[in-house]
């Protein structure tokens, strides 16, 4: 009887482990991917940086090409370990907000660059000039 209720609680304990693992992994969105800085980026402008992920373990790079080796630290929470930074992102993974306030953003399009000036075009001005007819004619 004994036996039956350790194996119980052990089977029981075994369960709840399993259970807090699959509800974790539940917080845990696919990063990896391209994504647009769209705020308080370096350099004053948008600019393509890049997430590889490995499970709980990724690789980043800023739009200036900095790397950084980064890791989710707590649900919907990443540490960027060279930026000395945190970051939180989306539960859907489409955004990913650092403390410094540089916003990254997936599927972000960038507005066009704006249109040259319309070319300026020079009017050449034809002078007739009427000449009386001689004799009156």
């Amino acid at each position: 009887m004994k036996f039956k209720l350790i194996a119980a609680t052990l089977l029981a304990c075994a369960s709840t482990g399993f259970a807090a693992t699959g509800a974790s992994a539940q917080y845990l969105a696919d990063l990896s991917g391209e994504f647009t800085c769209v705020q308080g980026c370096l350099g004053n402008s948008p600019g393509p940086v890049y997430v590889a992920q490995n499970g709980w373990t990724m690789n980043l790079v800023n739009e200036i090409g900095q790397p950084t080796r980064a890791w989710v630290d707590r649900p919907g929470h990443i540490w960027a370990d060279n930026w000395q930074e945190g970051a939180t992102y989306s539960p859907d993974g489409m955004t990913i907000a650092f403390d410094s306030g540089t916003v990254w953003q997936r599927g972000f399009e960038p507005p066009p660059p704006p249109l040259p000036p319309a070319p300026v075009v020079l009017h050449r001005h034809i002078h007739r000039h009427y000449y009386a007819p001689i004799n009156g004619s």
